[in-house]
C-alpha cells in the first residue's frame, strides 16, 4: 500500500503517487478512465477531483480512499480561507458549527 505525503496539495500527492509508481500520465488516466489532460489539471490543483475520481485514485495506488478524501477536503478549506483571508481561528468556529450541526441532523 502507497502512503500519502502530508502537509501537501492534492494535486502534488497524485503526483507523488504516480511517479512513485513510475506511470506516466497517460498509463494512470487509462487505468481511472480519465482524460489525461484532466488528471494533469488535478495534479496542477487547477481543477478538483470528484468524490468518484477520488475512489478510482485510491483503488488504483491502493492508498485509504478516507485520508485520501481528508486530504482533498483539508485543501478546499485550506484555500477558502487564504481567499478570504480569514484568521486560522475560523476553524475552531467551524468546529464547534459541526458538532452543532451533527446534533441536528441526529434528532
Amino acid at each position: 500500500m502507497a502512503t500519502i505525503k502530508k502537509h501537501t496539495t492534492f494535486g502534488e500527492q497524485l503526483r507523488q503517487l504516480r511517479e512513485t509508481a513510475n506511470l506516466t500520465l497517460k498509463e494512470v488516466a487509462a487505468n481511472i478512465e480519465i482524460d489525461p489532460s484532466l488528471l494533469a489539471k488535478v495534479e496542477r490543483n487547477q481543477r478538483q477531483p470528484t468524490k468518484q475520481l477520488i475512489k478510482y485514485i485510491a483503488n488504483f495506488f491502493e492508498v485509504n480512499e478516507k485520508q485520501l478524501l481528508e486530504e482533498f477536503l483539508s485543501d478546499q478549506i485550506a484555500y477558502k480561507i487564504i481567499e478570504e483571508e480569514a484568521d486560522l481561528s475560523i476553524l475552531k468556529v467551524a468546529e464547534k458549527k459541526v458538532a452543532y450541526i451533527k446534533t441536528l441532523r441526529s434528532e
